[in-house]
């Protein structure tokens, strides 16, 4: 079990936000949370919810896709950021790992991790080094570093994605549905290598993810989203063992595991009467 948010420092702040696309949808309405230093943050909730979307307004990259910013804040080490270009954000720290393990496909492993190292100034002996750091964390890719990307595994692809942010020396990921279309087994494997960069590198997390049992299990500190609001929010101990998050995230309830058609009418109804 992991203690709750282990410093008061705050890294990330977003304060209020409102996400509106192609001027008319309304995606997130009044969006707030912090994460710490040195912690994991996992921001929850279903397809749709508005995950993805919070993290593209984090790191500058809803332009691309109509999306703007419209209300509230985000604010990085209290420095405003949301006018920033994403380079830029990459240069200070922040850097995201996007949903659907996007990789170089014609470039070998290693050449897709080297490009994480672009932005950096030191001299090539330090990029080395910390290509053999990603090559310890996941040594799958070491045994596949001369193969393209684009005919690799989909969890050697996240594992690539993963250790090209790595690459970079962030301070903070932004960490996209990373358990997305992998087995149950590499999805542990995955989250066990977070869980290790976050505590041996010092790397603040906030992920996006689906599957709330695992997220939970890993992470210090959960906001639930739905329907582009905050509902929820606490230690992730804590609402590991919240009976509405037992019941309609986790898929669960005193008297047993529910089904989701049960949960999803039972959601309606309490929606309705509140």
């Amino acid at each position: 079990m992991l203690d709750a948010g282990r410093t008061e420092e705050t890294l990330l702040e977003v304060n209020n936000i409102e996400v509106i696309y192609n001027h008319v949808i309304l995606v997130l309405k009044g969006v707030s949370l912090a994460v710490p230093k040195g912690g994991i943050t996992a921001l929850l909730g279903g397809n749709g919810a508005g995950k993805t979307t919070t993290l593209k307004a984090i790191s500058n990259l809803l332009r691309s896709e109509r999306g703007e910013v419209t209300k509230g804040s985000i604010q990085y080490r209290g420095e405003r950021i949301q006018d920033l270009p994403p380079a830029d954000l990459v240069k200070k720290g922040v850097i995201q790992v996007m949903e659907g393990r996007h990789c170089f496909e014609h470039l070998t492993v290693e050449d897709n991790l080297l490009t994480g190292a672009y932005t950096r100034t030191e001299g090539k002996g330090a990029i080395l080094a910390d290509l053999e750091m990603v090559y310890d964390y996941f040594p799958r890719l070491k045994e596949r570093r001369k193969s393209q990307a684009g005919y690799t595994s989909g969890g050697e692809q996240q594992m690539t994605a993963i250790g090209r942010a790595l690459m970079s020396r962030p301070e903070m990921i932004l960490l996209d549905e990373p358990s997305m279309g992998l087995a149950p087994q590499l999805v542990e494997q995955i989250f066990q290598i977070v869980k290790s960069v976050n505590e041996k590198e010092g790397v603040t997390f906030l992920l996006a993810e689906q599957n709330t049992n695992v997220a939970l299990r890993y992470a210090h500190y959960g906001y639930i989203l739905e329907s582009g609001r905050i509902v929820m929010d606490g230690p992730a101990a804590a609402l590991r063992e919240n009976p509405d998050v037992k019941e309609f995230y986790l898929g669960m309830a005193d008297e047993g595991r529910k089904s989701f058609r049960d949960v999803r009418s039972y959601r309606r109804r309490k929606r309705w009467l509140s």
